[in-house]
């Protein structure tokens, strides 16, 4: 996940590391790493690399350059500002998700995450109906693109199966973070059992029980049990490394240590 090699912003476990986007690149390929997921808030969205056209080409020099795939793209900015909620400020929300679906698309990334989560949770029935309606007048722009959306979610997996069924997997699909779902006290056999086929891109954290993020092996997710399942179950998608932050600053040195872990949980899986 980007940022994750970069010094925290103001504290926060995930934000764009605007003074260190561009040294990701070598300390990633120099680790072993090979494709990072985007980030985009929504303060200063439009000043975000991704966002202009010299930014664009300047990732595309990168990526050629360290050999960094980014296939996806985290859209926290739709969490911090979910179109589903403000009525006043939707349509200008829904033109910023079509440009970022066709910035996306121009670095090459198939992927846009939107996390129904946290402020971006849906709470009621209005809010699902004006998700799938701003989803559906921007449909064409994902078809024209080869952009798929893929959502993050608290629901329980009977509630996300049902909700799922409802969204074309040609242009949706989900996004299983382990952490989350471990926090939330579900078991992943029911999850994958429930779901498994619409998964398309996995977060690897570890959480506590009704708490917060941890490193990777001292929480309550069941990490080599559920990496395995996945793989039992046909998924061939990728692992993003959405981990605990290094305590003592060694960013880089932590991360290729749970790389390390996530490859050795997927030859056991083997």
């Amino acid at each position: 996940m980007q940022g994750r090699l970069s010094p925290q912003v103001d504290g926060k476990i995930q934000a764009f590391p605007w003074s260190h986007w561009q040294s990701e690149f070598p300390t990633a390929a120099a680790i072993g790493i090979p494709l990072m997921e985007w980030t985009l808030d929504q303060e200063r969205l439009y000043q975000n690399p991704l966002m202009t056209e010299a930014g664009r080409q300047e990732i595309i020099k990168l990526k050629e350059q360290y050999g960094l795939a980014i296939p996806s793209l985290t859209g926290d900015c739709f969490m911090q500002a979910p179109f589903w909620k403000r009525t006043m400020e939707r349509d200008a929300l829904l033109r910023d998700l079509q440009a970022i679906i066709h910035a996306a698309a121009a670095i090459g990334i198939s992927l846009i995450l939107i996390p129904l989560v946290d402020f971006g949770r849906l709470e009621s029935t209005t809010q699902e109906d004006d998700l799938r309606a701003g989803l559906a007048a921007v449909e064409s722009d994902l078809r024209e693109q080869g952009v798929q959306i893929t959502f993050e979610f608290d629901f329980s997996p009977e509630r996300l199966a049902s909700f799922i069924d409802n969204f074309d997997p040609k242009y949706y699909g989900l996004t299983f973070d382990i952490g989350n779902s471990a926090s939330l006290g579900y078991n992943f056999e029911d999850e994958i059992a429930a779901y498994g086929p619409r998964i398309v891109n996995v977060h690897v954290k570890d959480r506590l029980l009704r708490g917060t993020t941890v490193p990777l092996g001292t929480g309550n997710a069941k990490l080599p049990e559920t990496i395995a399942a996945l793989e039992h179950a046909g998924y061939r998608g990728n692992y993003i490394l959405q981990t605990a932050r290094a305590a003592d600053g060694s960013h880089a040195e932590t991360l290729r240590n749970y790389k390390s872990m996530v490859e050795n949980w997927l030859e056991q899986a083997a």
